[in-house]
This record gives C-alpha cells, structure tokens and sequence, in this order.
C-alpha cells in the first residue's frame, strides 16, 4: 500500500514520509530503517560532528540525506562539503539563514530542504532556491520559534508556495505521529510529513531506552518549551528560538530564571552532567514534542511505517467516500 504524492515522486520513495534529522538520535541505523520502510531517511548531522557524520556514512546501506543546525556551520564548512562529496538524497538546513550555503548545495545538485517556522521563513526559502519548506509547527519536540500551529501554518505556507513557486515541496512537522496527522497533513496540501517524535519512539533510534520508556508515561501536556537546557549545555541559539522537551524538576526549578542559572552555572553543570550520565530524568534533558501523547509503545519503524501509512490511506478513502 503506498501513498502517492508530489513528495514520493519527487524523491522516489513509497511513502511521504520524511526522517527528522534528529540530532545524534537519527543516526545511520534508524535513518537506514525508515528509507528502507520506504520513507526518507535523513542522518541528524546537528551542531556538524564531522567524526560523528563520517561514521555515519560508512556504516549507512540505504539512500539518505542529511540535515544540519544551520548556524553551526559558520567556520564549519569542510563538513558541509564532506556531506555533498557522499551524494546524499537530499541536505535539510533549520534555524538561521540558508541563504550562505544555497549556492552551494544547489551546485552539487543535491535538493534542498528547508525548514521555517512562519511565513517570512518561508519566503525567504523559495527565494533562495529551497526545494522543499518544511513548515514546523510550534507542537514539535526541540528546537523553533514557537509561535505557530501546525494545523494552521501548514496550509498558509502551501498558498504560499502556490503562488510563489509552485514546484516547491512542502512538508508538514509538529505533532505528526499517526496516520491520522499524516492524512490531516495530506488534506491541508502538504506533500508529505516531516516525523520526529514518533521515530524517536523506535526500537532503531539512537537513545536510551529508559528514556523512552519514560516518555511512554508522558502526555502532551507534560512538554514545555524552554532556554534552560541550552544554557545548562553551553548551546549558544538564538534567543529567539526556544525547544520543547520533558517539563520535569530541572525546568520547574530553572525556567524564567535563566539569569540565576547562569551565575551559577558551573555547580548546576556539574549536577545536569550527572543526571545524564545516570539517566535520571527528573534532571536530565528529554526532548519530545507534544505528540508523545499519541504513543503507547516503542516499535520498529517498519511496523510504526506500516500503520501510519495504512491508517492514512483508510482515512482518505473514507473521506473520499463522503463525496
């Protein structure tokens, strides 16, 4: 059973089904499953570990891609370029401008994917060439602006692209973890769907499984978005952007006091480095986004593939019967 869109032909796949490039968690076991499992699999290449990258592409056996924290290749771009030598099916550039590198993604012939957060993004994606937007909603685990819903944003950015540019792709991402986001993404004119939660939720994603079994226990309403775990980790973003992860003891106790945390850094550090290491989540950082609600169980991404695509294809059918 496929799901035939603009997005599957374009990248000839089965399914509109795109990896998020999660940082380290998407490495080249799970980007592999989900290409396999007839999606599109993208290595979270993240703040640009050229160690990490390079053993991702020698242990990779199925066609991928890759994406990037945009501002970390500033001074960067041997690894940039070390990612365009291995032809990978597609480089996905968030936060920040794209426009640096567009010139020279686009010389590699290799499709570039963007992902914005609202409609001046957007714009400024097709203008500089972009391929394919991917338009996030504020629902989504990690890091983004935050002020959109997907369930809105989507659509806009698809008029926009319609009347821009319409060869542009557009991909839909926040809260996408069934088929029936992936057919609501569908019926709002997007080309496919950008998953990342529901894949971190995989027996093949790179993250410990105390994590996610935590996560099981977790709703929605348990995500928050933050600046704390930024700080605490010495990631210099953008004030600007803000990411959803756990709410747990750490944000409760250090959200809206991002002053205080700062002067007393090192002590706070020291006790966050710990509760990784222990995988004590009442401390240690979790990023999901608000669809953990929506899952029960961790599975194999050609199972999680398989219901997602056959749930959507029942939808839209039963939606075209009503007609």
């Amino acid at each position: 059973m496929r799901l035939k869109t603009r997005l599957t032909e374009y990248f000839d796949i089965d399914h509109p089904v795109v990896l998020a490039p999660m940082d380290y968690v998407a490495d080249a076991r799970l980007a592999d499953a989900v290409s396999a499992a007839g999606g599109l699999g993208l290595l979270g290449g993240g703040y640009t570990d050229e160690t990490w990258l390079r053993e991702q592409f020698t242990k990779s056996t199925q066609p991928l891609g890759c994406g990037f924290i945009t501002w970390t290749l500033r001074g960067n771009e041997q690894v940039l370029e070390y990612v365009l030598s291995q032809r990978p099916s597609a480089l996905f550039l968030s936060f920040a401008d794209p426009a640096p590198y567009a010139d020279t993604i686009r010389a590699a012939g290799v499709p570039l994917i963007c992902q914005v957060h609202n409609l001046e993004q957007a714009t400024h994606a097709i203008d500089i060439g972009a391929d394919v937007l991917v338009a996030q909603g504020g629902e989504a685990g990690g890091h983004g602006v935050g002020d959109r819903s997907t369930f809105t944003l989507v659509p806009e950015i698809v008029d926009l692209a319609a009347r821009m540019a319409p060869h542009v792709l557009v991909l839909a991402a926040g809260g996408v973890v069934d088929g029936r986001s992936l057919a609501a993404a569908l019926t709002l004119g997007a080309d496919g769907v950008l998953v990342g939660t529901r894949f971190w939720a995989s027996q093949e994603a790179a993250i410990a499984r105390s994590a996610q079994l935590r996560a099981m226990q977790a709703s929605g309403d348990d995500t928050i978005r933050q600046r704390v775990y930024d700080i605490v980790r010495g990631k210099a973003w953008p004030r600007h952007y803000s990411g959803r992860v756990l709410h747990n003891d750490f944000v409760r106790t250090w959200h809206n006091r991002e002053d205080q945390l700062a002067q007393q850094l090192p002590q706070v550090r020291a006790e966050f480095q710990a509760a990784v290491h222990a995988q004590d989540y009442t401390t240690a950082n979790m990023i999901i986004g608000e669809g953990i609600g929506l899952i029960q169980e961790v599975q194999p991404v050609a199972d999680i593939m398989h219901s997602m695509v056959s749930q959507a294809h029942q939808l839209l059918s039963r939606t075209a019967a009503l007609v």
